[in-house]
């Protein structure tokens, strides 16, 4: 029977609670507060939500964390020697290199994008290799979830475990029961607990239910994975504080129509949040893809009008890409401004300094700007790649598949330095590119690396790398 308690106003984006409805939160958000009823806990509910392990004496079976005992850092073990192998080369990359012991990761993406799906196959392996893993989904049936494992699994192991179930304190008890080494939840926005008389997806359901596997992972030493959805406009449906609790988000991203998706690690407590994994939907699961650089320039042009190669550093490796871009005469009211996987106000300011340092007359011409395959870099890696798209598209001259372009804009024009120029340079260098076109300081650094990076083409027959230093954006015409 739930418990009765005052009515108090929670707001659904950062779980601040007031006892009067405000229209504003104290974190900016607008129309966020929500009414709840706040539970009066007995003593021994006090004690089972709080007290995570305190009957537990020394170190904890699966690996946990013993409670109230102090520990001196220096004595710490460091959990990069004890972590899970998913059978997933990417998704250990974007972890960090596999699942932490006691970690919480929550993974989100649109429906059908293909959470279940790496999932179900990185707990397959688990099972497998490593001992028991529960599964429990609160949105199918224990039969679509067995139909999705024969699909993607070529054999299911016998320490898979399936429940499907929403209430989070007979899941607490299963967990007891099986002493799972993995746990999956799929997913948070159907857990609930009788003690509390909101409906699930509520920020005092999410909450609750979030602390009560954050006590289970950390007290047993088990990883848990949360499955979340997302808004039609890609942002974590319901309330965000989970986000606040969990200690690594995944992001799963894509178009249904097509075959590549992208995970991305946005916040990692034991890894860099500038990692991505790519895969490729297939009839038998989610493949790896490991020459994502050759998979996104497999189909460019060799000389097309406003198509360009850059680079980014995503994580620990170098990414190409290609950069697209077209102008065409505005015809009626203002020029619109169209960009996909570039911040459209760094497009403003790039096409600014292209009207001002270069005399480009773009008021009345429509800009669409695309990075090719659905990839969002971060940084400021692809400025002149942009640019140099624009001015090929406006110009109609093509700047050749063979130059890869990359480097920041200053709102002066000048070019700016960027970080492991090294390891772009040699990765053009690998993929076969004749000219590389970079700021001129990142040019003076590696004169060496472009020696080193000649020495080995030349030994397999290959034609040198041509490394062209820019100074200020005015310079790129000459390249043309």
């Amino acid at each position: 029977m739930a418990k009765k308690g005052k009515t108090i106003f929670v707001c659904q984006e950062c779980g601040y609670e007031s006892t009067k409805w405000m229209g504003r939160c104290i974190c900016g958000a607008w129309n966020s507060m929500v009414e709840e009823k706040q539970i009066d806990l007995n003593t021994d509910d006090k004690r089972r939500r709080t007290g995570t392990a305190a009957s537990v004496k020394g170190t904890t079976e699966g690996g946990g964390r013993a409670a109230g005992k102090p520990s001196r850092l220096s004595q710490v073990t460091s959990g990069e020697t004890s972590r899970i192998d998913t059978g997933i080369g990417e998704l250990n990359r974007v972890l960090g290199g596999g699942l932490v012991p006691g970690s919480l990761t929550l993974i989100s993406g649109e429906p059908g994008i293909g959470k279940s799906t790496i999932i179900i196959q990185a707990a397959a392996h688990i099972a497998a290799s490593k001992g028991t893993v529960l599964y429990v989904s609160g949105e199918e049936s224990e039969e679509q979830i067995k139909i999705r494992a024969d699909r993607v699994c070529d054999k299911l192991p016998e320490d898979l475990y399936i429940l499907a179930e929403t209430n989070i304190d007979v899941i607490a008890e299963a967990c007891q029961q099986l002493n799972p080494v993995f746990l999956i939840i799929d997913s948070i926005q159907t857990m609930y607990t009788s003690d509390i008389e909101s409906a699930p997806g509520s920020v005092s359901q999410v909450r609750t239910c979030g602390n009560e596997l954050m006590r289970i992972g950390k007290m047993h030493g088990i990883p848990v994975f949360i499955v979340a959805h997302v808004t039609k406009s890609g942002d974590l449906a319901g309330p965000r504080i989970v986000e606040h609790m969990v200690d690594c988000v995944l992001s799963f991203t894509g178009d249904r129509s097509h075959e590549m998706r992208i995970l991305r690690a946005q916040k990692n407590r034991f890894g860099t949040t500038s990692e991505i994994g790519a895969f490729e939907m297939a009839q038998q699961g989610l493949m790896e893809i490991e020459n994502l650089s050759g998979t996104l320039l497999e189909e460019m042009e060799k000389d097309s009008e406003g198509a360009v190669v850059t680079a980014v550093y995503e994580g620990t490796r170098p990414l190409v890409l290609e950069v697209q871009a077209l102008t065409s005469q505005a015809n009626i009211g203002f020029a619109r401004r169209t960009a996909l996987g570039v911040d459209n106000s760094r497009l403003s300011m790039i096409l600014a300094v292209l009207e001002k340092k270069m005399g480009l007359s773009l008021i009345n011409q429509d800009v669409y700007v695309n990075i090719v395959g659905g990839i969002r870099p971060e940084g400021t890696y692809t400025d002149l790649a942009v640019a140099l798209a624009v001015y090929s598209s406006y110009r109609g001259k093509a700047l050749g598949s063979s130059t890869l372009a990359f480097g920041e804009i200053g709102l002066t024009g000048d070019l700016r330095a960027v970080q492991n120029g090294e390891k772009i340079l040699r990765e053009a260098g690998h993929l076969g590119f004749e000219r590389v076109v970079l700021p001129i300081r990142n040019a003076e650094r590696l004169k060496k690396t472009l020696a080193s990076i000649n020495k080995e083409r030349q030994a397999k027959g290959m034609q040198p790398v041509k490394m062209v230093g820019i100074k200020n954006i005015a310079e790129v015409q000459k390249l043309f």
